[in-house]
């Protein structure tokens, strides 16, 4: 089997393993965020620290994966500024307004729109399938952020606060671009050209917010520097290239489905790292989200052909 046939039938996986590593992005966030660092300074640590390590690779062992044309510079202001900066700060504002489990729950409303604008933009086929792993997953973050036990009691939407959920579904949003920005780039550059250029444009984007003797003093602060590592490896470059090299070989409303792995590990980290509580029904949500995932991930194995 030649590499290329393994990354296509791995691909599901590829999402998935991505997912996972975004899903305890939460660990690291509120450790930065409790070292005084603003949602925008966690952003900009996040994606200057993994361009930095991408990049010095590229220049020592693969330069030839830096060649770019110009005019496809919008490709990654679209990968990196509008969605990467986008999304990513609006999420970190919903783990400060709700638990850790809700924002990444709210992140993942995204599938919704990326299946709507593959349809418009890709051509995607919206088949009963898909739409059913989609109600599940949606059904889950119902359950998982306490708006259906708040509305069976009468107490109002949930939870979450509203701005909460505001931010919760713009993440969602920005997230949804990266699928729809990064199929376009990937049908020109390779996996980590694209990844690299993406965190490129993030990074520059945020660098005149962040600079200042004050950001430059926290960075030193007890436990800073290991979490910015961790943020930025194990929750930022690998996962990327991961989810990018799925992405490549998956249609962008499968791939945004079977990354709900994100919210069910992050659910289970705010369970286990910062004891937040789960109810009866948020413990369904999650059973649901996998669901979804499992729906997915066997149904595109089937439909090889179709991804």
């Amino acid at each position: 089997m030649s590499l290329e046939s393994r990354f296509r039938n791995l691909a599901p996986l590829l999402v998935i393993m991505a997912g996972a590593c975004w899903g305890v992005i939460g660990v690291f966030t509120k450790q930065l965020a409790s070292a005084g660092f603003s949602s925008m300074q966690i952003v900009f640590i996040r994606f200057a620290a993994a361009a930095v390590l991408l990049w010095l690779y590229l220049l020592f062992f693969d330069r030839d994966k830096l060649k770019i044309r110009f005019r496809d510079i919008w490709l990654f202001v679209g990968t990196g500024v509008i969605s990467l900066v986008f999304f990513s700060t609006l999420y970190f504002m919903t783990i400060q307004l709700a638990t850790l489990s809700a924002a990444a729950v709210l992140l993942y409303t995204a599938p919704c729109f990326v299946i709507i604008m593959s349809a418009i933009i890709f051509r995607e086929r919206i088949n009963s399938w898909k739409i059913t792993a989609l109600v599940l997953a949606l059904t889950g973050c119902i359950f998982t952020t306490g708006t259906f036990e708040a509305l069976i009691k009468g107490s109002g939407i949930g939870s979450v606060p509203m701005l909460g959920i505001l931010t919760g579904i713009g993440s969602g949003f920005g997230y949804a671009l990266y699928s729809i920005f990064g199929t376009a780039a990937l049908k020109r550059y390779n996996t980590v050209t694209v990844t690299a250029y993406t965190f490129l444009t993030a990074a520059l984007s945020l660098l005149p917010f962040c600079i200042g003797r004050e950001f430059l003093d926290m960075l030193w602060g007890a436990g800073v520097i290991e979490n910015a590592a961790g943020i930025a490896l194990i929750s930022t470059l690998i996962p990327y290239l991961l989810y990018t090299q799925g992405l490549k070989y998956t249609k962008p409303g499968n791939a945004s489905v079977l990354a709900f792995s994100e919210p069910m590990v992050a659910s289970l980290t705010g369970i286990i790292v910062f004891h937040e509580e789960i109810t009866p029904y948020g413990a369904a949500g999650i059973l649901l989200l996998f669901l979804s995932i499992l729906i997915l991930s066997t149904k595109g194995k089937k439909k090889t052909a179709d991804i």
